[in-house]
């Protein structure tokens, strides 16, 4: 029996790859004589760099920059195995995993920090750069990122905006004189993994913006700066660029990309799940597990497990998903593929109790799913009754 495991990162508590472990690890203590294939797996989010780098026998590079409070942080990034790709995940130098819960404020971080990351892949003279977007701390529209490139953006008085998605509301001119000429020549593909558009009751703002630590009040706010910053660059470029599904991803961040750079747009989990070559390990796969750390109506637009899921369903397997957590519009992974959602927290916990318990508590939950599942294909271990 062959069991491919396939999950995303549980986020601010394991890594893909430790996920993976301990599924495997819960998994193996009843069914000991199963083939396990561990892939961990990214959607533009949080691994998406390890899991492209490995896969591709790359490099990872280290960079200091300005992290999304401003302070200097240092950030990774890959060169993949091919010498002249980058991949960047906006989340290592603009994530909400850097900011502390009683620090986080859209209004005011920043995206400046993923612009340094790509300055620093184009002095490395690379020909394409794969930028995964997802666990952002940021709704700035991406106006930090593009001020590191070298885009100007002022106010009525000719000052430079400040940092931040409410000042974009402020914002009087754009001058791309200064960008970074190097951007020319360079393909971006953006690995992204919701389908937002910027503004709206389903944008980057009222969506995304309340887990980032904005309130009511803040959410109006941010929605209309990023509304008067996205309407100003379609007037400017002829382009309508607002509703393109994906623009709302990490706060609005693509927007800019594909207004004034070459950049288009992808579904990360495809992008990843091609580059470590998941297809090829399901073909005579048995049982497929997957998993995140929350999962809700949002799973069935591009993020992982789903995107493992259309996979699997190609060979009419089973998929199973282990979750932090649900939601109570869950369920609309069913139709995507999921066959079964299992939540590993096994009472009432704290946030803090379950980030910090999520390794055993996985490896439990995952050896009463191998329990299940072996009792559905009628596989009975003797020695573990």
């Amino acid at each position: 029996m062959k069991i491919v495991i396939a999950p995303d990162s549980f986020k601010e508590s394991l890594s893909a790859k430790e996920v993976a472990e301990s599924i495997k690890q819960g998994f193996s203590r009843y069914l000991p004589d199963a083939q396990y294939c561990c892939i961990p797996m990214a959607d533009g989010g949080e691994g998406t760099v390890t899991s492209l780098v490995d896969a591709t026998n790359g490099a990872f590079i280290s960079t200091k920059v300005c992290g999304p409070l401003g302070k200097q942080i240092t950030a990774n990034w890959g060169i993949l195995g091919d010498g002249t790709t980058a991949v960047i995940e906006m989340a290592q130098a603009s994530g909400l995993h850097l900011v502390p819960p009683n620090l986080r404020n859209p209004t005011l971080t920043t995206s400046y920090g993923t612009g340094e990351l790509i300055n620093a892949a184009l002095e490395k003279g690379v020909k394409k750069i794969i930028l995964g977007l997802g666990g952002s701390a940021t709704n700035d529209a991406g106006a930090g990122m593009m001020q590191a490139l070298g885009l100007d953006l002022k106010d009525k008085f000719g000052t430079c905006l400040p940092f931040g998605g409410a000042a974009l509301a402020q914002l009087q001119t754009i001058d791309i004189n200064s960008l970074n000429p190097k951007l020319k020549n360079i393909e971006i593909e953006i690995a992204c993994d919701v389908s937002n558009p910027l503004c709206g009751e389903k944008g980057a703002s009222v969506i995304f913006g309340p887990q980032k630590g904005a309130t009511q009040d803040d959410i109006a706010q941010l929605d209309n700066a990023l509304h008067h910053f996205g309407t100003y660059i379609e007037k400017m470029t002829q382009r309508s660029l607002i509703n393109i599904a994906g623009s709302g991803a990490a706060g609005g961040l693509a927007l800019p990309l594909l207004a004034f750079t070459q950049a288009t747009l992808s579904q990360g989990v495809e992008l990843v799940a091609n580059a470590v070559e998941l297809e090829k390990q399901l073909i005579d796969a048995d049982l497929v597990i997957t998993g995140e750390g929350r999962m809700d109506i949002q799973s069935a637009q591009g993020k992982t497990p789903t995107g493992v899921a259309k996979l699997a369903k190609k060979y009419h397997l089973p998929v199973i998903a282990l979750v932090g957590g649900y939601l109570p519009d869950y369920d609309v992974v069913h139709q995507q593929g999921i066959d079964a959602v299992f939540s590993i927290v096994p009472g009432i916990s704290t946030l803090s109790d379950a980030l910090n318990n999520a390794q055993q508590n996985l490896n439990e939950t995952a050896y009463n799913v191998a329990r299940l599942y072996a009792l559905t294909v009628n596989i009975r271990n003797t020695s573990k009754l």
